[in-house]
């Protein structure tokens, strides 16, 4: 596990810096509209994430975080963030990343530890590399929003 934390936590480093720019005009659109059908569509998106919330609660680094939260919440509005992000016809509509994250002083460990649990996730539901690492690029700039200062 050490190994994989490491490894996460190096990629999203490259991620957060390399994936400044975002992707724009048809290419992207194209890009976009792939990740989300790599993703299963929202069956798919809704699959991952009801994985990744089981994971979340057998995780002792982050599971704390996440007591009291409204399950069929989180799991609706991140199933329509990560659907919106990877070019689907869904939209957020929740508080930004920033003013969900206030007060949580969420570490950069707290932070690692989600992406991982994220990646498995990823992975136990047959999601390619390469959809993997666009969904990361996607989600990486969210990095500052979301770890305290």
């Amino acid at each position: 596990m050490t190994f994989i934390r490491l490894i996460s936590g190096c990629f999203l480093a490259v991620l957060l810096t390399a994936c400044q720019t975002p992707v724009t005009g048809e290419a992207g659109a194209e890009r976009d509209a792939n990740l989300y059908d790599a993703l299963g569509q929202r069956a798919g998106i809704e699959a991952i994430v009801e994985d990744l919330m089981y994971l979340i609660v057998d995780d002792t680094r982050i599971a704390f975080q996440f007591r009291g939260l409204d399950v069929n919440r989180f799991h609706s509005r991140l199933s329509d963030q990560i659907c919106g992000l990877a070019g689907g016809p869904c939209r957020y509509t929740g508080r930004s990343m920033a003013e969900s994250h206030q007060a949580m002083a969420i570490t950069e460990t707290q932070f690692n530890a989600l992406v991982e649990n994220l990646v498995l996730a990823l992975e136990r539901n047959g999601i390619s590399t390469a959809a993997q690492n666009q969904l990361l690029a996607q989600l990486a700039p969210m990095h500052g929003d979301i770890v305290a200062p």
